[in-house]
């Protein structure tokens, strides 16, 4: 009985950890759409990509939900770019997990600033295909040397 149980979990072990490659290229796709149109202050797209339940953590510690940030890209603030380095997606079903460095260029009333950022963030696979459901992200001072 015992070496079935660990069969059984040995087995489920292996097929969780065989990546995806289609739901992976899915989930890179979602988020770089996410990415352009927050970039475009396309706040329809936004709205897409973002899941009912959203919970998005900033590095200072603000909270904000779908509602908020779709309301954030229509602000004064203008996303220059999101490079994102040392990507890392692991799927499990319909849950997926995208780890990443990133550099985050905005530019606030002609006043420009980059942070660099670890971020973890969370996307289901739902009707409406892959959402955000959970972001957080954490400051790197100093940047990461590549």
């Amino acid at each position: 009985m015992t070496k079935w149980i660990l069969a059984l979990f040995s087995g489920l072990t292996l097929v969780a950890a065989q990546p995806d490659p289609a739901a992976v290229r899915e989930v890179l796709a979602a988020s770089d759409a996410l990415k352009q149109a927050m970039m475009t202050k396309d706040t329809e797209g936004v709205r897409k990509y973002l899941h009912d339940d959203l919970v998005y953590s900033h590095s200072h510690g603000q909270n904000q939900t779908k509602a908020d940030v779709v309301q954030a890209t229509k602000g004064t603030t203008t996303i220059e770019a999101i490079d994102f380095s040392q990507v890392s997606v692991r799927v499990y079903g319909n849950t997926a997990l995208f780890k990443a460095n990133c550099d985050f260029r905005n530019n606030t009333d002609g006043k420009a600033a980059t942070t660099h950022l670890n971020v973890l963030m969370v996307w289901l696979k739902g009707p409406d295909g892959w959402q955000l459901v959970g972001r957080q992200s954490t400051l790197l001072d100093p940047p990461p040397q590549p």
